[in-house]
């Protein structure tokens, strides 16, 4: 794209640039990647009420097995968005809460994804059920499904 904009005779304003690196940036791919596990933003959203138990938080999602919780709250805890505090009592007691970063994702994009969802949502729904249809309509080549893929 810079490549592009210099060859045609134009420069590139700062914000431009800024956007260009921004996609080539890894930085970019690790925060999307932080929702490309769907349970990710969810355990996100529930944390947001402030700390919670393990148990608590499980039941506070609803259809979450123990194995996927667990998975989720590592990368979680990895990617520095939640913290874990082991409190030193009997029966030992164990809570997750937002880190000031983890709580910055869920009051700012999430946020704003949920807005937008709200808005949005019934016509993405709409869109996905039109295609699902139009796809079941007409049956896809091998060519096709490799090009699209």
């Amino acid at each position: 794209m810079r490549n592009e904009r210099a060859m045609m005779g134009g420069e590139m304003t700062d914000h431009e640039a800024h956007c260009y690196e921004l996609v080539a940036d890894c930085r970019l791919r690790a925060a999307t990647d932080l929702f490309a596990h769907t349970w990710n933003a969810v355990v996100l959203a529930a944390l947001r009420v402030g700390p919670i138990r393990r148990r608590e938080l499980r039941a506070a999602i609803g259809g979450i097995s123990d194995k996927v919780l667990t998975d989720s709250l590592r990368r979680l805890l990895a990617a520095g968005l939640v913290e874990r505090h082991a409190h030193a009592e009997a029966p030992p007691r164990v809570e997750y809460a937002l880190t000031t970063l983890g709580q910055s994702l869920v009051e700012g994009p999430m946020t704003a994804l949920g807005r937008w969802t709200i808005e949005h949502g019934d016509e993405l729904l709409e869109a996905q059920e039109s295609a699902a249809r139009t796809a079941s309509d007409s049956p896809v080549t091998t060519t096709e499904a490799h090009r699209i893929g």
